[in-house]
């Protein structure tokens, strides 16, 4: 499979809209987390994303077909956070997130670090950031009785 990330314009903004509702739906039915979860997002907030300025939101193609895309923004142009990343659930457990981080990665090489948060409840996620090189800072934050956030972070 021929991966690659594509810088989003504003006109893939509802492909994206589309993609991130599918993927996070799931989640906010089992997690219930209406305030935080994407796919209770806008497609305005898409938009921004796309139109920010200290950040850049990223297509993810699988062999020329839209599967998914990440959102990256920086802080001193050397501390990189990623959120959110998506990829339909037709997709999920393809080794795609893991490839993804990869090529993120190296398109920053000034970056000294990465930062996320996922879902502690969300083993295989937490296993992908931990695989991938990201500890864990100590730091969560509990969204509501179902479901708490925990943060990652990567030294380069």
């Amino acid at each position: 499979m021929e991966l690659r990330l594509e810088k989003a314009i504003e006109n893939d903004a509802q492909a994206i809209f589309d993609i991130q509702v599918k993927a996070f739906m799931p989640l906010l039915n089992k997690y219930e987390d209406y305030e935080t979860n994407p796919a209770n997002e806008t497609i305005e907030r898409v938009i921004s994303r796309i139109n920010q300025q200290n950040g850049s939101f990223y297509k993810i193609l699988a062999d020329n077909t839209l599967v998914g895309a990440i959102f990256v923004h920086w802080r001193e142009e050397v501390q990189f956070w990623i959120s959110p990343m998506f990829i339909l659930p037709t997709h999920q457990g393809k080794g795609i997130a893991q490839k993804v981080i990869n090529l993120i990665e190296g398109m920053f090489p000034q970056a000294t670090t990465w930062e996320l948060a996922t879902i502690l409840e969300e083993e295989r996620n937490c296993y992908l950031y931990e695989k991938m090189g990201y500890s864990k800072t100590g730091r969560s934050k509990k969204l509501n009785d179902n479901v708490t956030l925990i943060f990652y972070k990567k030294v380069c």
